[in-house]
């Protein structure tokens, strides 16, 4: 907590120090609060989840923030491409008791071409980001997780093709901290997509892949620590396991091959994207049937109610039956990282899934989240930490306009459950429903927004409404040169 308040102070202190070099300077102020309130002692879905870990799976409690953000250009009045962005938010939640640091970031860059260093807000993949269920790789559902990495934040067009032929990237390093079964992991993550096409109509595939590797793991050999083992995905002993259980790779690895396919015109677009989730490498396979796939419309008409709709549907009920039930891997789970693709007790991707954290309170007195700092033999072989991945399911969300300041977003959910491949508390199958209704209203004569929310979940796994209120206050301080 100490470094952070350093870093907080640092980037205040830029903040607000006159610059000889005479660039445009952007400072954004943000306080706020959000109250929430459920008829169980925990929240349902979509009042807690997509929201990067800021708001407390309660009964009843209050999320307050403050932070600003700010934003340097540099070049003469015809071209600023180089820029740096920096920014802090600072939250308080769980009854006034938690205090944390939900982003403190540094980004420094020319165009798209993007260094940046802390923890800050993004959900990757080619998903709605306003709509979407969640990504099957980071969906904005955990609370950022500090790294340092190099992007192409857009596509760029490659020399030579006349702008048919774009990419878009990023390679990072992360570390995952001490609340994780193995502390002191690592996480590497990168991802690369390429797009075809310069007019209405674009075809795009990419990848994703994501390791946590390294750490320090209690009452297991020493773990080896070998990158390029892990950023090739190779095939390889990190000291984990015996000779006979290779081939293997070093480190927890999972990720997502994406392909999209666009068209719009001045009053239209549609986006359709699918994602394939894989463990290791046993997904990349062509009877992978597992898959989110999903289209959303976006309506570009000036002063049109109805902005955006998105429908979606997820199978990841194969779970890779084509290998020998010995050998199969379990979406998001791993034997030796044993947390799985978890962060701060929250999934860092679908939130369809379920973790113990949260199925202990589906299941109360059947299912009880882990204790990282307890020993290896005493959390090996009680089953996974991800509890629920095998999900058939169908979402639905609208974006519109109610009138003038008014803005709303409804999203309708549906899974049926199967459990992991441990079945138990969930055979053969348990059906629920998730819905949000959300409404914004920004005031005109100060800049005041006032946000209001109703979700219920209802079904096999969970009987349960919240409401949610919040009041946002932004002062932002233009100054150009």
């Amino acid at each position: 907590m100490k470094r952070h308040l350093i870093l907080l102070i640092m980037l205040f202190h830029l903040s607000v120090t006159d610059s000889s070099a005479q660039f445009l300077d952007s400072l954004l102020i943000r306080v706020g609060t959000t109250g929430t309130v459920a008829t169980k002692d925990y929240q349902p879905l979509w009042i807690t989840s997509q929201r990067f870990g800021t708001i407390t799976d309660r009964k009843a409690d209050l999320s307050t923030q403050i932070g600003f953000s700010n934003v340097h250009l540099f070049g003469n009045d015809d071209n600023k491409d180089f820029y740096i962005r920096y920014g802090v938010d600072l939250f308080n939640n769980d009854h006034f008791k938690e205090v944390f640091v939900e982003q403190a970031y540094f980004k420094a860059g020319y165009k798209h071409l993007e260094f940046r260093a802390g923890r800050y807000e993004e959900k990757i993949g080619e998903m709605d980001k306003d709509l979407s269920s969640g990504s099957l790789g980071v969906s904005g559902n955990a609370l950022p997780i500090p790294q340092i990495g190099i992007a192409l934040t857009d596509y760029v067009d490659v020399p030579f093709t006349n702008g048919w032929l774009q990419v878009k990237g990023q390679i990072s390093h992360g570390w995952m901290g001490q609340d994780q079964f193995v502390k002191d992991a690592w996480l590497h993550q990168k991802t690369f997509y390429l797009r075809v096409g310069a007019r209405k109509l674009k075809l795009g595939a990419g990848i994703q892949h994501y390791a946590i590797w390294g750490g320090d793991a209690k009452g297991l050999p020493d773990i080896k620590k070998n990158f390029w083992d892990v950023f090739l995905a190779k095939e390889s002993n990190d000291g984990t396991v015996g000779g006979t259980d290779l081939p293997n790779r070093s480190g927890d690895h999972r990720g997502v091959i994406e392909g999209t396919i666009d068209w719009e015109n001045d009053v239209t677009g549609l986006h359709f994207y699918m994602q394939m989730p894989f463990e290791t490498g046993q997904g990349i396979d062509i009877r992978n049937i597992d898959r989110l796939l999903g289209l959303a419309y976006t309506n570009k008409t000036e002063g049109a109610w109805l902005k955006k709709v998105v429908g979606e549907f997820i199978y990841t009920k194969q779970m890779n039956d084509f290998y020998n039930k010995q050998y199969r891997e379990s979406y998001y789970n791993n034997g030796i990282y044993l947390t799985g693709w978890e962060y701060q007790d929250r999934i860092i991707g679908t939130p369809l899934f379920i973790n113990r954290q949260r199925g202990a309170e589906y299941f109360p007195g059947q299912v009880k989240p882990f204790d990282w700092n307890q020993p290896w033999d005493s959390v090996n072989g009680k089953g996974w930490n991800i509890i629920n991945n095998r999900v058939i399911g169908g979402h639905l969300g609208f974006l519109y306009t109610i009138k003038d300041q008014l803005s709303a977003k409804t999203m309708l959910t549906y899974t049926q459950n199967f459990g992991n491949d441990q079945k138990g508390l969930f055979s053969p199958s348990r059906s629920q429903f998730y819905a949000l209704q959300e409404v914004s209203y920004q005031l005109s004569t100060i800049p005041l927004a006032i946000k209001a929310g109703v979700a219920v979940d209802w079904g096999e796994l969970s009987d349960n409404a919240g409401l949610m209120l919040g009041v946002n206050w932004q002062f932002r301080k233009w100054s150009p040169r």
